[in-house]
């Protein structure tokens, strides 16, 4: 039976094109479909957003003939501290460090602005003659229940693939028609996002500050600039979020501290509210979903990009193997085992970042002592903090040859 391509990918972002090129490098041809147009995601205006790539993620990146057109607009994370914090009194010192310089792979990671990876990412798609890309599209119906795997476009244009993938976000409509479920409960905080300059160098440090009210996240970019990722009650968020810049920075400062010297905002600012939100199954016939359409876990750790690559290393590794073996790609007992490869280390991860946000998100003194004293320990033990290491760089667990570095 004829089709217009292998695969359908639905959702333009980052995991959606990311797939597709991966899928393209094994031989498959796919066409994604993005509801946003083309010059919205080519934009250059830097609007605050960055990523935490773990070291993985990185690779995967390389493996995929797309790091070279990034690296020089990203920013190595050499070091990570943690610490408590309360606003007015700045960070604690440290209760957990780790060094790049403790690992034989290098850095544990990467900052990278979204407009970056985007333009190489719409770039990379653009060149590859695999890959459809239609841009200011929407889905509006889909059907998977027959032979081929079908979807609807708002101007009525019908397009078949032998499997449909969900890459289009938490409020996924690839899921929802398919009729798929999702758990979760809501943080009670929203994440203040936005970049600012500063007077010091950060020589590359992330820094993690547990406030009571949530943690504040300082990560570092190039030319004397930080990420930061902010997480309020929901309340104050609010407050905060509607106010000036001048007001925004005041209510800042004393959380930020002023061991960067003077800080002043650099670009845009933006919020969302924070939710854990799991979808119940990844798979559904001819359909399986990807980054955050299966999983969208708190910024705590930066880990939900890293998340959406290793779904993708593993959907794309678990097709490329079926084909070499003869089996039909769209199979439930194919698409089963990209389920099972993830669902669990998905499930675990969001639970114990719920677990680690729960934990520290509070001023109760008798937490605070055996939290402090408990990473303490780690940090103070080469063997755990090398472990900590490890998974924060991505290096641990069941990984794909992707995020290995190798190519398919």
């Amino acid at each position: 039976m004829t089709c217009d391509t292998d695969i359908l990918i639905v959702g333009g972002g980052l995991n959606g094109p990311t797939l597709a090129l991966a899928l393209a490098q094994s031989g498959f041809r796919s066409i994604v479909i993005d509801a946003n147009s083309r010059p919205k995601r080519e934009a250059d205006t830097f609007d605050g957003r960055a990523y935490a790539l773990a070291r993985a993620s990185q690779k995967m990146l390389a493996a995929l003939g797309l790091w070279d057109a990034v690296a020089k607009q990203a920013q190595a994370i050499s070091e990570i501290k943690a610490s408590d914090g309360h606003a007015g009194r700045g960070a604690a010192p440290h209760f957990l460090h780790f060094q790049a310089a403790e690992m034989e792979e290098g850095p544990m990671g990467y900052m990278l602005e979204d407009r970056y990876l985007r333009r190489a990412l719409i770039a990379a798609m653009e060149a590859n003659d695999k890959i459809t890309h239609l841009s200011d599209s929407m889905v509006v119906d889909q059907s998977t229940d027959g032979a081929l795997a079908e979807v609807t476009l708002a101007d009525g244009q019908r397009l078949q693939g032998r499997i449909l993938i969900g890459a289009d976000g938490r409020a996924s409509g690839v899921a929802a028609r398919a009729g798929i479920r999702r758990q979760g409960w809501d943080y009670g905080q929203t994440a203040l996002v936005c970049a600012v300059k500063h007077e010091l160098p950060h020589n590359g440090i992330a820094h993690q500050f547990f406030m009571p009210s949530g943690p504040l996240a300082i990560l570092p970019l190039p030319d004397n600039r930080c990420s930061i990722v902010w997480s309020e009650k929901t309340a104050r968020a609010a407050q905060i979020a509607r106010a000036n810049d001048a007001e925004f920075l005041k209510a800042l400062r004393p959380a930020f501290g002023d061991f960067l010297g003077e800080i002043e905002l650099a670009g845009v600012r933006f919020s969302y509210p924070l939710k854990l939100t799991l979808a119940e199954q990844f798979i559904v016939p001819r359909l399986a979903l990807v980054g955050d359409a299966a999983h969208g876990v708190h910024p705590i750790a930066g880990q939900g990009l890293n998340l959406g690559f290793r779904d993708i290393g593993a959907l794309t590794e678990v097709l490329h193997e079926a084909r070499l073996h003869g089996e039909d790609i769209a199979s439930e007992l194919v698409l089963e085992r990209y389920q099972q490869w993830r669902r669990f280390d998905t499930t675990a991860l969001a639970l114990g970042m719920d677990t680690v946000n729960r934990l520290f998100s509070n001023d109760n003194p008798a937490l605070r002592l055996i939290r402090d004293i408990g990473m303490g320990l780690v940090s103070a033990t080469p063997a755990l903090r090398r472990g900590f290491m490890r998974q924060a760089a991505g290096l641990t667990g069941d990984l794909p040859r992707l995020l290995q570095g190798e190519v398919l």
